[in-house]
């Protein structure tokens, strides 16, 4: 739907991303409290962070869908309070942004950097090889 509402020639680019733990898509935190909540629950524990893309070129449609396993490290209090203080979770799905202050609490990615950022690099090219032609984008 967001693709479509675009009106133009050329590529649109549509991109959504969501936080998955315990089979639930989590959203992004209403307020503190809840990204607290948020953090806490992921703290120690594995999560999947979803994306689903649709490049719109030339009245064709083409669509996927990113996966990348996240998992947290342990997190203390003053952790969580200290990242909930930064405010980066404004926002942002499962409360969290991966670029900056976010990547503290990161143990491990199993699957694309970039799908967790908010674009799945790889499955845009996967979809629209055309982009990665620098000359096509004069």
């Amino acid at each position: 739907m967001k693709a479509r509402a675009v009106q133009r020639d050329g590529h649109v680019v549509a991109c959504d991303t969501d936080v998955v733990l315990d089979g639930r898509a989590l959203g992004k935190p209403a307020d503190e409290l809840e990204a607290r909540e948020y953090l806490e629950r992921m703290s120690g524990r594995a999560h999947t962070v979803m994306s689903g893309l649709v490049v719109l070129a030339d009245g064709e449609e083409r669509s996927g869908l990113e996966r990348t396993s996240v998992v947290f490290k342990q997190l203390g209090e003053a952790e969580v309070e200290r990242y909930v203080r930064f405010g980066e979770w404004r926002g942002r799905s499962g409360g969290y942004a991966i670029q900056t202050l976010g990547s503290t609490l990161v143990e491990r990615i199993e699957g694309s950097v970039s799908n967790v950022v908010g674009l799945p690099v790889g499955l845009l090219l996967d979809l629209a090889p055309e982009l990665a032609d620098l000359d096509h984008l004069e």
